[in-house]
């Protein structure tokens, strides 16, 4: 998957939610739904995700603790309306625990390893009017 001119069109907004000493923090909004959408436009502006051998993040695996073939993408958070019902559903699930070590890792907050959803820290469920999702 790459970014070409006359390629399928794909959008996702990032919102920086922290700032480490070597990496950020991010949320993904996703406008379509391309096969590795968010790995492909990360690597594109030079900031692939952490631990992604295929798009270049291979090499901050170690740095963020993370075990092998794995890499720091979890889709924490769906949001859509339902077509039948018109509702909002809301689907969430919270960082697992290899994750929320490479967190507490590279946030150098420790105690993140024992909360529960420590995406609940930085925001992550904010919507962008800033209100709660």
């Amino acid at each position: 998957m790459a970014i070409v001119q006359g390629g399928k069109a794909a959008r996702t907004d990032f919102v920086r939610l922290a700032r480490f000493d070597s990496v950020d923090l991010l949320r993904a909004h996703l406008h379509s739904g391309r096969t590795h959408q968010i790995r492909v436009h990360l690597a594109s502006v030079g900031h692939p995700v952490i631990g992604d051998d295929t798009y270049g993040g291979g090499g901050g695996r170690k740095l963020a603790a993370l075990p092998p073939r794995r890499h720091f993408l979890h889709a924490a958070w769906l949001r859509f309306v339902h077509p039948v019902t018109g509702g909002v559903v809301d689907l969430r699930s919270p960082l697992p625990p290899d994750l929320r070590h490479s967190l507490a890792v590279l946030s150098g907050m420790p105690e993140l390893e024992s909360t529960h959803d420590p995406l609940d820290v930085f925001g992550f469920y904010q919507l962008p009017d800033g209100q709660p999702g």
